[in-house]
């Protein structure tokens, strides 16, 4: 054993040690959607005196923070989003309406002096208006409603003329609920004032005693979002002008304890600075994400498996050692996880499990030089041929890579919600399955090429003989490109097929793009679709579209719908399936939904501009337009084919199109990877030989690594449920026609460019370092057991 491949299985050791530990010992944090809850996302509103930026919205999240914490959700989170928005996470909360009118409500409390009965009609907010939406976004919380003829029923329906506001909210000091049984009030609103709003009440109770008892000017009117609350009689006792001293008061009325305790909850948490809109609301039920988890626990098993299975098949000895180098991934990309406190949501677990099936790519890679290089020299050593397969896949394994952490960094930066949480997924496997090939791999084989065994019995390791595929290529030898048209014919006919579906079908857009509400029920009794939608039409939602959903499940989308409207819609449900639980809920607002459409095209955009960049700086611009115009080919059949098959296209769909994107550019960067290879060391060669011969030597490399994602991506589609099949059928339309268009259009595409570019061949790989004797081996040729001496 060399020093290298000791500190290699030191290090490996090392590195598995500690992420065992950690597996072991904390725990993974689950997005709502994995262990159930509720999501709100809140948009600031500027008003006509203060602007939502950071500052004010920073202010607001705080306020919010209290009121949250005095409903008594276990460990809600609450964070700011850019300037003007607030994300608020409420584990287990599986009925928003009391949450999200807790939060959306401003608390506008104001006291008035009663000026009489007032001869018009009361004012009134405009009926049909969304209860979860907060007031007018054109009132500022921070000032009376209306200083000027303001009118409002009393709480016997009264109408009463009310004076300006003489005091707000922002002087109470302290609210609490308490139930009086000796005086028999019932429930009722203890108030504190601060300092000097305490004058101000004693200045308008002192008032409003100058007139007679019974006389509705000695009222006072305390008014909660232009509604009075309470209005009641100064006490006879005070006398005029002196007013209440204690600076003290009560909120009595009607209230129940939940109303009392709502009230004082409301007053205590503050007026907000600015007012906010509800633009996104999800509620997950805890089954939805117990399967989830167990669904995909399932798929990564059987997918690993038979991954395992396929590269010990493929590559024998070294195979199954590649194998187990592919579970200890697994356990280093987890702990990773764990360690690094990432969120694991649904689209993340389905990153983490296809970064398996693609885990593999590195070690095929270099299984495969290592063949080409005992082809080439029989009578080599196994460790010198496998160590020449490390140095010469190295640069397609780093090019491969980095195109796919491209696509896991616009995910972040540029997805949304859970979908971000896929891309920390993706960029965490990537780094991983890199140091489990790299290093586990690369120690595991090195120890075995150096026993007698494996180097005598060549038939068992795997790399010593070359395998059937490749065999079969080099006897047949077929001429792929000597006209290259006619391959790009056929991509373009397949384009044409997906753009007809895409306007002849149309494309569905999911209610995340669209804005709307979208909810899936779990009935206890089976109800089919039309009995569904004759009930939902009698009860009045004659627009709500139904579907079925999983195991009998409904699938309920509308348009505007607020929380009310969703429960008396479950309740209509309900009717003909029994007891009705609601399994997933997702309210997207109609500013969001533009948003998130306009998010994605850009996104879409970036996506293709950050690679076209990256693939220029690392090949020749021909090469990057061929690979960018694969990758635009391929995203169109994937859009094309969900088009033609009815499926939605939403923020998961996202993710999976930006998947695609790097895979794609993935397989033309280890095409074309061998192509300037194979050019820079035949400059006169014709490009069309040079293309067929990169073609045939890494097609074993593009099936093998095609297959391991296949039998994940297999896996999830079956076992998956609804939650993941429509992202695993995505992907898997994606490999097949990335497999495709890296070979049959991206070729092709850079041969026909080459043909008029006046760049010159790539120049042939120098050695580094100075000295070299022109006749000397080259270091990265030598046999390691060989130093060098001659006689």
């Amino acid at each position: 054993m060399t020093r290298a491949t000791a500190v290699r299985a030191v290090l490996a050791v090392a590195v598995l040690l500690v992420s065992v530990y950690i597996s072991l010992t904390m725990s993974p944090r689950l997005g709502l959607d994995l262990q159930g809850g509720t999501r709100i996302v809140l948009q600031a509103r500027d008003t006509a005196t203060v602007e939502a930026d950071r500052e004010t919205t920073d202010r607001t999240l705080e306020v919010l923070r209290q009121r949250i914490d005095s409903l008594g959700v276990s460990e809600p989170t609450l964070t700011r989003s850019g300037e003007d928005r607030i994300i608020v996470e409420l584990p287990d909360v599986q009925d928003p309406r009391q949450a999200a009118e807790v939060i959306g409500r401003t608390a506008q409390l104001t006291f008035h002096a009663v000026e009489g009965p007032a001869v018009e009609e009361p004012d009134e907010k405009p009926s049909g208006s969304d209860p979860t939406a907060a007031p007018s976004p054109t009132a500022d919380p921070g000032s009376p409603a209306d200083p000027d003829g303001l009118t409002l029923s009393d709480e016997q329906g009264r109408a009463l003329a009310l004076g300006p506001s003489r005091l707000s909210g922002a002087g109470v000091e302290d609210a609490t609920a308490g139930f009086d049984a000796q005086g028999g009030a019932g429930w009722s609103v203890s108030l504190e004032f601060r300092k000097d709003a305490g004058q101000d009440w004693k200045r308008l109770t002192g008032e409003a005693a100058c007139h007679p008892a019974g006389d509705d000017r000695r009222r006072v009117a305390i008014v909660l979002d232009e509604k009075v609350i309470s209005s009641p009689q100064v006490d006879p006792s005070v006398g005029c002008k002196a007013g209440l001293p204690s600076g003290a008061t009560q909120i009595t009325g009607s209230f129940s304890a939940d109303e009392a305790r709502d009230l004082a909850l409301l007053i205590k948490g503050g007026a907000l600075p600015v007012p906010v809109e509800i633009v996104e609301q999800r509620t997950v039920g805890p089954t939805l994400g117990a399967a989830a988890i167990d669904a995909s626990a399932r798929a990564a098993l059987i997918g690993a498996a038979a991954t395992a299975l396929f590269i010990t098949i493929v590559y024998r000895l070294f195979g199954a050692l590649a194998a187990v180098a592919l579970g200890a991934y697994g356990v280093i990309s987890y702990a990773a996880l764990v360690a690094l406190g990432v969120t694991l949501t649904l689209p993340g677990l389905a990153g983490f499990v296809l970064a398996i099936g693609m885990a593999v790519d590195a070690n095929v890679l270099v299984f495969e030089r290592a063949r080409e290089e005992c082809a080439e020299r029989p009578k080599r050593s196994l460790r010198s041929a496998l160590t020449t397969g490390f140095t010469k896949a190295w640069s397609a394994v780093a090019d491969s890579n980095a195109t796919t952490l491209i696509a896991a960094g616009l995910l972040f930066f540029l997805g949304s919600g859970p979908v971000k949480g896929f891309g920390v997924t993706l960029a965490i496997g990537v780094i991983a399955s890199m140091f489990s090939a790299l290093v586990i791999a690369r120690a595991l084989t090195e120890i075995a090429a150096s026993t007698r065994f494996v180097s005598d019995y060549r038939g068992v390791n795997g790399i010593a003989r070359p395998g059937a595929v490749r065999t079969w290529l080099v006897r047949k030898d077929p001429q792929l490109f000597r006209k290259p048209v006619r391959w790009l014919v056929v991509s373009v006919a397949l384009v044409a097929v997906a753009v007809a579906g895409i306007v002849v079908r149309g494309i569905d857009l999911g209610v995340e793009f669209t804005g709307g509400r979208l909810v899936e029920y779990s009935t206890s009794r089976p109800v089919d679709v039309e009995t569904a939608r004759d009930t939902l039409a009698a009860a009045g939602f004659g627009d709500a579209e139904v579907t079925t959903a999983g195991d009998g499940d409904l699938s309920v989308r509308t348009g505007k719908l607020d929380n009310d409207g969703e429960h008396a819609l479950r309740t209509a449900l309900a009717e003909e399936g029994g007891e009705t639980t609601k399994v997933r809920d997702e309210l997207i607002g109609p500013s969001l939904g533009d948003e998130l459409r306009r998010n994605a095209l850009i996104a879409l955009g970036v996506a293709v501009a950050v690679q076209l960049a990256y693939l220029a700086v690392r090949f020749r611009w021909t090469f990057a337009v061929a690979s960018v115009g694969a990758m635009v080919h391929d995203v169109i059949l994937v859009v094309g084919a969900f088009a033609w098959l009815g499926r939605p296209v939403d923020g998961i769909f996202l993710a999976a199109l930006l998947t695609v994107i790097g895979y794609s550019v993935n397989d033309s960067v280890v095409v074309f990877d061998r192509v300037r290879e194979l050019w820079g060391a035949n400059r006169r060669t014709p490009l069309d030989t040079i293309a067929r011969r990169a073609v045939l030597q890494t097609v074993p490399r593009t099936v093998n690594t095609g297959m391991g994602a296949l039998f994940i991506l297999a896996a999830l589609a079956v076992l998956g449920g609804d939650s993941l099949a429509d992202f695993a059928l995505a992907l898997l339309i994606g490999i097949v026609v990335g497999t495709w268009s890296s070979v049959f259009t991206a070729v092709p595409g850079a041969i026909l460019l080459e043909r008029n570019a006046t760049t010159p061949p790539p120049a042939p790989g120098k050695r580094k370092g100075k000295g070299s004797a022109p006749g000397r081996q080259s270091a990265s040729r030598r046999d390691p057991l060989d130093n060098g001496a001659r006689v």
